[in-house]
């Protein structure tokens, strides 16, 4: 990485995924893992988008293109947009090993280098607690929105642990020494404490919690912002391709969807 003295913390953030992407889609969570998931999630974005009916959605931060494949699943005119250009890749080639036409460009989700009222759905997975300055990413998600047009934000608290995430972590420790089912795909060491120097300098250092999402939109403008925590069939699905252990935590983790909404007036 650049020592440079422009080389900041969204630039370290940028290297960071692009440095996940030749492994991103191995892990459970990322990728969709069977057909029961990808109908979940289906799911989730019928209840909180309507009828696709090829309106236009960007998939903001979108990686290797796993959102993106779900919406254009269910007929939207899919634009994926990241800043890595090593998820871009990855994300065109799997497109096109799919048949897809999923349009995927270069950009910042803080810095949307598109025009005004461009897309009747904006949908982020796994981006809020990333953010540098989430106050200006949401007025830029807002004003790339058409009057009417909906923000759907899936996310979620990786940072603090419930004492029932804790009871869990202390016997996935106690299991796996004495034989416990494998691991799974693993992050090496300096790309897991890379993630915890950027994790301790975001905005949302401390955890990403609904309720500070969700009022920090209705600060930005959005209206009509609801939580929705019932992504339970998401979790159980995502957990059959899990250990044991991060499996239960999967289910009990402070996960949620927001659902947000460009008023017409």
């Amino acid at each position: 990485m650049s020592a440079g003295a422009n080389y900041g913390l969204r630039d370290e953030i940028r290297d960071f995924w692009s440095e996940r992407a030749a492994s991103f889609d191995d892990f459970p969570g990322h990728e969709i893992f069977s057909e029961r998931e990808r109908g979940a999630w289906h799911a989730l974005f019928s209840r909180h988008l309507g009828e696709a009916t090829g309106r236009r959605a960007l998939d903001l931060a979108s990686g290797t293109g796993v959102v993106s494949h779900l919406l254009d699943d269910l007929g939207y005119d899919v634009t994926g947009l990241d800043w890595s250009e090593a998820m871009l890749e990855r994300a065109a080639a799997k497109a096109a090993s799919r048949g897809r036409r999923i349009t995927f460009r270069l950009g910042d989700a803080e810095r949307i280098m598109e025009l005004d009222a461009s897309f009747d759905v904006v949908v982020t997975r796994h981006l809020v607690w990333t953010l540098v300055d989430p106050a200006a990413a949401f007025s830029e998600w807002l004003r790339v929105l058409k009057p009417g047009g909906t923000l759907l934000v899936i996310d979620g608290d990786f940072v603090g642990q419930s004492p029932l995430e804790r009871l869990i972590a202390r016997l996935e420790r106690f299991v796996q020494p004495r034989g416990g089912n494998a691991p799974g795909p693993v992050l090496p060491d300096d790309l897991v404490e890379r993630h915890r120097s950027i994790l301790s300098r975001v905005h949302f250092k401390d955890g990403a919690r609904a309720g500070e999402v969700a009022r920090m939109l209705a600060q930005a403008g959005f209206a009509s912002v609801a939580i929705d925590r019932r992504l339970g069939p998401i979790h159980r699905a995502q957990a059959r391709a899990m250990p044991l252990a991060k499996g239960l935590a999967r289910q009990v983790q402070h996960r949620y969807a927001i659902r947000a909404v460009k008023s017409r007036g």
